[in-house]
């Protein structure tokens, strides 16, 4: 592989350094907005099939 295709290849590779407070919070607040919308949509469906 070329120079260029292993620069490219390690952009996306996970970090060995450990996480900053600012990566923790927005990891929480993604997870916390995910499960939000499962509610959401839990409920609407549970809406439209009463």
């Amino acid at each position: 592989m070329s120079k260029r295709g292993n620069d490219a290849n390690n952009v996306f590779r996970p970090s060995d350094s450990p996480l900053t407070e600012y990566e923790k919070e927005q990891i929480a607040l993604r997870k916390n907005l995910e499960r939000l919308k499962a509610e959401r949509l839990a409920r609407e469906t549970a809406m439209t099939n009463d």
